[in-house]
């Protein structure tokens, strides 16, 4: 449950799911485990599973933990990342990540910042003048290296980037990596942007072709082959959750709805992935209306 009776899912458990059988297994946890958060951000390269940032108890964070998901013993260990070189992102959650050449790519993200780290790249949404904190939306590039184990932050080489945003969703096809949707201030968006993740340029907003899907944030989005995306759900503009699906065609540059989707089943703040033939799978969400923390 969530808002006055807030509760947080426990932080020592690893669930997977076996698609072949349809079962799930849920392993205990050890190691250095992750406090329980929600809006954190997780991504899996090279067999290990990566969580960035997320919303706990004590506030916003920007602490990186990872878990090997290839053990031989069957002993899921978490390890939290303290010996990395350079300057991780701002405390934060609901972020995305692209996933590119053993790099962990964060963009964007509602959190906080002091007054002495604020820049472009940040739309202030409230103000705690005592201290000099200020909360918001962001816009900025921040890569991981998995192999070094370093935090960089690229220079953006051209291009006009999205509008500082959380609760977004991203994906990325061959080197570029897709943005669609999120909420800043009270406007949820339904743009779509790319930033080439080799020359470090945006493409400004995209223009498309034809209808298009409504604004939203808490939606997600899927590669489903070289040159398409599988956009579900979501929170709309006027807090109504959504069930609808559009499949876009790089090659096209077009959005296309599905007409077969149940819409008796909407849902927001799920998650989704492809599976081995072809399938999109879509677990978890709500499918109630969660403006009240839809930052």
């Amino acid at each position: 449950s969530i808002e006055e009776n807030e509760v947080y899912l426990p932080n020592d458990e690893l669930w997977i799911y076996e698609m072949d059988s349809g079962l799930w297994t849920m392993h205990l946890m050890e190691g250095e485990l992750p406090t329980s958060m929600s809006g954190s951000c997780g991504a899996s390269i090279n067999g290990k599973l990566y969580i960035f940032g997320g919303f706990d108890d004590k506030g916003y964070s920007n602490r990186l933990y990872y878990v090997n998901l290839r053990t031989k013993n069957g002993t899921y260990r978490w390890k939290k990342i303290t010996n990395f070189k350079g300057q991780p992102p701002t405390p934060r959650d609901k972020l995305s990540c692209w996933v590119y050449k053993d790099r962990l790519i964060y963009f964007g993200g509602y959190g906080c910042r002091k007054h002495n780290e604020l820049s472009d790249c940040f739309d202030v949404h409230d103000a705690f003048w005592e201290g000099q904190i200020f909360w918001g939306w962001h816009n900025d590039v921040h890569v991981f290296d998995t192999t070094a184990q370093t935090w960089s932050q690229p220079a953006i080489r051209g291009g006009d980037p999205p509008q500082p945003r959380a609760a977004h969703t991203c994906a990325v096809l061959g080197n570029k990596g897709y943005i669609f949707g999120g909420r800043v201030l009270q406007t949820r968006m339904n743009d779509l942007h790319c930033l080439n993740l080799d020359a470090w340029t945006w493409s400004g907003r995209i223009n498309i072709s034809g209808e298009k899907p409504k604004d939203r944030s808490w939606h997600t989005l899927t590669p489903i082959g070289d040159d398409r995306l599988f956009l579900f759900g979501g929170l709309s503009s006027d807090n109504v959750p959504l069930s609808d699906g559009w499949i876009h065609s790089v090659t096209t540059n077009g959005w296309k709805q599905l007409t077969h989707l149940p819409k008796s089943r909407p849902r927001l703040w799920h998650t989704a992935c492809l599976g081995k033939e072809g399938e999109v799978l879509v677990f978890g969400g709500s499918k109630d209306d969660l403006h009240f923390m839809d930052t």
